[in-house]
């Protein structure tokens, strides 16, 4: 379908791909907005078999803009997702950027809640939503809520990133003048990444759970728990804007270090369990 000239799409949705066509598909599914107003850019992070945008089309709509960036090895999240940033330098076709993981579910308001909030509030930046994180497998589930205003988030970030990376959406304009995921925090480029987008304008947090998040055992976030709880400290104390909560920050990740994976997992699920 031939696009107006001068016509903005709402937003683009940044997603990264390894070995999970079939997540890829139910994700992209799962979005409910006018497919002539978004477009999906997917990078396809050397995955064994390569995506194709014949793999995607049959299952989605017509007019849903898609593009797929192939890079020639795996990667990793953090160089994938710059790969798409990078592409999307100098566009001005589209007004916010959408983040969206493979595996994971969009209520059916999620996009129409946020493009109207950035719309209705021009002097937030970064918006991202209370979520629930599910084992599909065995169907266990836990919510995910933290606070919602600006003065908070700043609060709260000394002692977790309180975006969750598939929630968020940003105005591109801002993301376009600032670095893109910094590759000095392995397994948490994205907490550093919020952080400096922080630096620079407000966010807000949406009190609606507009997402469902895989829980995946075999996820980088489980499998490279250590040296992303590592990374965290090292974020907390670059940007902190407080002496008292960084150092409370940092005490409560080292006490995490100490702590089992599996205990930590069973504990927010106790604590949150719906």
């Amino acid at each position: 379908m031939k696009e107006p000239i001068g016509v903005k799409k709402d937003f683009c949705v940044l997603i990264s791909c390894y070995n999970n066509r079939d997540g890829l598909l139910r994700s992209l599914q799962s979005i409910c907005y006018d497919p002539v107003k978004y477009f999906v850019l997917i990078i396809d992070d050397g995955s064994i078999e390569s995506l194709t945008l014949s793999d995607l089309t049959d299952h989605l709509s017509p007019l849903l803009n898609l593009r797929v960036i192939r890079l020639p090895q795996n990667s990793g999240i953090t160089r994938a997702l710059n790969a798409g940033l990078h592409y999307l330098e100098g566009r001005t076709d589209y007004r916010f950027i959408a983040r969206l993981d493979c595996g994971d579910l969009c209520s059916e308001d999620r996009f129409h809640r946020q493009v109207a909030f950035l719309d209705e509030h021009p002097d937030v930046d970064l918006v991202g939503s209370w979520c629930v994180f599910k084992d599909f497998s065995t169907g266990e589930a836990y919510t995910y809520t933290i606070p919602t205003r600006h003065k908070q988030i700043m609060r709260e970030m000394h002692f977790k990133n309180v975006f969750i990376h598939p929630t968020v959406m940003w105005r591109a304009g801002v993301a376009a003048r600032l670095p893109a995921y910094p590759e000095t925090f392995p397994h948490a480029e994205d907490y550093g990444f919020f952080y400096e987008l922080l630096q620079h304008g407000k966010a807000a947090i949406l009190p609606y759970y507009l997402m469902i998040c895989e829980i995946n055992p075999e996820g980088l976030s489980h499998s490279h728990r250590k040296q992303q709880l590592r990374s965290r400290i090292k974020v907390v104390r670059q940007y902190r804007n407080s002496l008292l909560f960084g150092v409370l920050g940092e005490i409560r990740l080292r006490l995490l270090m100490l702590l089992p994976a599996e205990w930590a997992l069973k504990i927010k699920k106790q604590l949150r369990n719906i």
